[in-house]
């Protein structure tokens, strides 16, 4: 039985601020660094063209990322040393070549680097491949110095297209370069070319009717170029050390909770800018992107402090925050905001409120319904104005999922889903997102290909092992069939654009 049945095709009264709920459709979760490829690591090269392809093919409007900004520790990309920049190493070796700043033998042979350092890059189990930064930098570094030589060699420092780059992002480029202690222009150079494969890719999407949805981390790690250049805008002390630290309280992911230690951000200072700061970061999103994820939007209203010594997160307490302040000062400099509220965790009614005072989308996550016969996850609860996921990239797979579940939270599942459920809990989990009175439905790749735990993203409160997921070398032959299956649930639940 469709979840849909029965309901109102009118959206709520309160007004519609976001752009990415204004059609019912559907997405895709897939990471850029999640692509298939032969250099370790995916990339905005031909293969990122090629999904965006498949995107089209299978029905599917939106294609949500992970942050795309540089690397963290642990690998992660909500770790960021910048909110501006973007990761170098998804820079397509084949596109500098097409720009004919590498040789086509340069390819190959970083290609053979990746293949020789990784110990898991492309291992193929059913469609599961594992991405290898160590490998990624060994095989693609000496190659971005090669291009950076020819690039310099041929005038390009001196050329009006990166001239006029670096004088329209200095607000943060000049901070990034400092931090990165660049003295010659090559991390000015590969911030230029991560744009210019960017811009192709956005293109690309644009004509083939597929849009991308970002992400923004409501957090700045403490070892950045944000703060340092900013430190005013940080509760940092005059050393420079962290006065109280992020995370949230234990939870149903870690007894511990979740220490992230990144600084809390100095209001006062952000207030005396008239959050400049901010507006800057939300513009640069939302000029890469149609679209962007507020991460832990519970932080906007109130967020966990903890303090600077401790050891887990279960020590802390919540302090309010100036959220309101900034999404009036975005709105103000913007306009409209094509933003998705993340209002998961702690949500109390005035976290609604402020979601709700913005008209943005919140999320609803599927694995979250079937604890309790009352949970607000469950499909009749969903508002039309927010996003459903199956999983977010905090979750284990559907399969992984349905392997863990207690005996109550199953028979919950295959009350609503049907016995068949129990067989292929993906397919099923997959209908009910598409089915969901929610405008946007977005599943994660994994789910999509019924993968089981080794497939899994991220787990929250472990910080090595993770962010490694990858489509496996056999992608390629199982697209067209995966493609001709989601476009038929696409027509049938109404989200084919």
């Amino acid at each position: 039985m469709s979840a849909t049945r029965g309901r109102s095709d009118r959206l709520p009264s309160r007004q519609v601020a976001s752009t990415v709920v204004a059609k019912r459709s559907c997405g895709v979760l897939l990471h850029v660094s999640s692509l298939d490829g032969p250099c370790a690591i995916g990339d905005l090269g031909p293969r990122a063209h090629a999904f965006a392809q498949w995107c089209a093919r299978a029905g599917l409007s939106w294609w949500q990322m992970l942050p795309v900004g540089p690397i963290g520790p642990g690998d992660s990309p909500y770790a960021s040393p910048s909110s501006f920049a973007g990761e170098p190493l998804f820079i397509s070796l084949d596109a500098l070549a097409a720009d004919g700043l590498l040789a086509r033998a340069d390819v190959r042979e970083s290609n053979r680097v990746a293949r020789k350092f990784s110990r898991q890059a492309m291992v193929s189990q059913g469609s599961t491949g594992r991405t290898d930064y160590d490998a990624a930098r060994r095989a693609k570094e000496p190659a971005f110095l090669r291009a950076f030589e020819a690039f310099r060699l041929c005038g390009g420092l001196q050329s009006a297209p990166f001239r006029s780059f670096e004088k329209h992002q200095s607000f943060w480029l000049d901070g990034w370069r400092a931090f990165m202690s660049d003295t010659t222009g090559y991390h000015s150079f590969l911030q230029f070319q991560f744009d210019r494969q960017w811009k192709a890719l956005r293109t690309r999407c644009t004509d083939l009717g597929v849009k991308l949805l970002g992400d923004i981390p409501i957090f700045v790690t403490l070892e950045s170029a944000d703060v340092a250049q900013h430190p005013e805008l940080f509760r940092i002390d005059r050393l420079g050390r962290p006065e109280v630290l992020t995370g949230v309280p234990p939870d149903c992911f870690s007894k511990d909770g979740q220490l992230w230690g990144h600084p809390h951000y100095r209001w006062s200072a952000h207030r005396a800018q008239k959050f400049r700061w901010w507006t800057d970061r939300i513009a640069t999103t939302l000029h890469r992107f149609d679209g962007a994820r507020i991460d832990h939007f519970v932080g906007f209203h109130h967020a966990y402090e903890i303090p600077p010594h401790a050891r887990n997160a279960r020590r802390g307490r919540w302090r309010k925050q100036a959220g309101e302040e900034v999404l009036r000062a975005a709105k103000q400099s913007l306009g409209s905001l094509a933003l998705v509220a993340e209002d998961l965790g702690a949500v109390t009614r005035e976290v609604v409120s402020l979601r709700d005072s913005f008209g943005l989308p919140g999320m609803k996550v599927l694995q979250h319904a079937f604890g309790r016969d009352d949970s607000p996850d469950l499909p009749l609860h969903h508002e039309r104005l927010s996003v459903v996921y199956s999983a977010t990239h905090d979750n284990d797979t559907t399969r992984g999922w349905w392997r863990a579940l207690d005996s109550a939270s199953r028979k919950r599942f295959i009350r609503f889903a049907g016995k068949s459920a129990a067989q292929k809990p993906h397919d099923a989990m997959n209908r009910i997102v598409f089915e969901s009175p929610s405008q946007l439905a977005i599943v994660p790749m994994q789910d999509l290909l019924g993968l089981d735990r080794r497939a899994r993203m991220n787990h929250p409160g472990t910080a090595v092992g993770n962010w490694r997921w990858r489509l496996g070398s056999d992608w390629p032959k199982k697209q067209r069939d995966f493609a001709r299956k989601l476009r038929s649930l696409a027509t049938l639940t109404g989200r084919l654009v």
